[in-house]
């Protein structure tokens, strides 16, 4: 072969090569995706919020009266008896402190009070000797009656004086106790705080006892103090008899039907709990979310189905996951939201057709925060990518992703 074969050869060759590469780098390359095959399974629609362990009665014990509450000894969970537990006592206020002019009205208060204590011991006095004199002329003119010597309206009338002056004595009597307790409730003005602690030792309290068999809940006046009538001491109520409440916003308490099922998790043991939601409140409130957005929220409450033997750690104010179950299926055909993408006003998902991605609308039924029920557009076997990218389109090649 001659030197000039040779270059035409050698020149050939390297055109071919170079179209090769021309030709292999701008041929398109499969787009690695993540797929999954279409196929039947359970769903579950459900309705998901946290919700709060409460007990069912709580009875809240209060002052009866006005009054210094001594020191609650009972510790948080301590166990009471219906009518038998002495739960607190209640003992009288301290008197107020006068200011100097109360306190010299006070004194003068005394002075009076004591005077008219001596006018009606006066009067006592005076009132005995006044019926010595009418019982001595009593009995000189029955004397005198006897022997005939007075009349009998003489005699009627030494008995009414007699019995005038006796009436008399009685008055001033009644009149010098009245003078007394004047003198005592003036007294008892002065009294100081230092001393009616030491009298109070002597008058007894009022005690405040359970009204039903639990456990204490809460002690909301643990030291001594005084308190008014009405305040609250002490929530009692049985720990074992809980029940949940979840507020939900008003737009999925709508769904909610007295007797639906509800999955309880995340209360802090290994497995879901059963519950049953017992009533939906026929009333709303505003909340304010974390956001500080106004929520109108409605109250659902729950009743445990499970056995209390698993869940007895719960207690009063634990919190918990409430998952009202609205609706569940077997043998539905179901694919991740995370598929979905929107197409106009319709929402489609890219299928694996050979290695190229084809655009196909889907008709959707019911879904949870995770995943749609597919009513038609796709059928079971085929596979659908998961999370598309803006890199796929409409017949662009793409391979199922490789785990490495």
């Amino acid at each position: 072969m001659s030197a000039h074969a040779k270059r035409i050869l050698l020149w050939s060759l390297l055109g071919l090569a170079l179209a090769a590469s021309l030709i292999w780098a701008f041929i398109p390359k499969p787009i690695a995706v993540d797929m999954m095959t279409m196929q039947l399974g359970e769903m579950t629609v459900t309705v998901d919020e946290e919700g709060e362990t409460r007990v069912r009665n709580v009875f809240v014990l209060s002052a009866p009266i006005n009054g210094r509450a001594l020191r609650i000894d009972a510790e948080v969970g301590d166990e009471v008896l219906a009518e038998q537990t002495r739960i607190a006592e209640i003992e009288p206020i301290d008197p107020t402190l006068l200011d100097p002019r109360s306190e010299a009205q006070a004194r003068a208060d005394i002075r009076a009070a004591e005077a008219n204590l001596i006018l009606a011991e006066a009067s006592v006095k005076e009132a005995r000797v006044e019926l010595n004199f009418a019982l001595s002329e009593l009995r000189r003119a029955r004397s005198l009656r006897a022997d005939a010597v007075m009349s009998e309206r003489e005699l009627e009338a030494a008995e009414r004086t007699y019995q005038t002056r006796q009436a008399a004595l009685e008055t001033a009597n009644a009149n010098r106790q009245a003078r007394q307790a004047e003198l005592e409730r003036a007294r008892a003005l002065l009294i100081s705080p230092a001393e009616s602690r030491l009298l109070s030792k002597e008058c007894p309290c009022v005690p405040i006892r359970s009204p039903v068999d639990g456990r204490i809940l809460r002690i909301l006046h643990k030291s001594e103090g005084v308190v008014s009538a009405g305040e609250a001491l002490v929530e009692i109520g049985d720990p074992a008899d809980l029940e949940i409440v979840a507020d939900l916003l008003s737009s999925d308490a709508v769904n909610v039907e007295p007797g639906q099922r509800v999955i309880v998790d995340n209360w802090g043991g290994d497995s879901e709990l059963e519950g049953r939601v017992r009533r939906v409140e026929p009333f709303g409130f505003t909340k304010v979310s974390a956001l500080g957005i106004e929520e109108q929220r409605v109250n659902v409450i729950i009743d445990f189905v499970t056995p209390r033997e698993q869940w007895s750690r719960i207690a009063h104010g634990f919190q918990v996951d409430a998952r009202i179950v609205l609706w569940e299926g077997k043998n539905v055909l179901k694919l991740p939201l995370t598929a979905l993408f929107r197409d106009h006003n319709d929402w489609a998902v890219f299928v694996d057709e050979n290695g190229v991605a084809k655009k196909r609308n889907v008709k959707l039924g019911r879904r949870t925060g995770l995943e749609t029920e597919v009513l038609a557009g796709v059928s079971q076997g085929e596979r659908v990518v998961v999370h598309p990218s803006d890199k796929i389109s409409d017949g662009v090649v793409i391979e199922a992703r490789r785990l490495e």
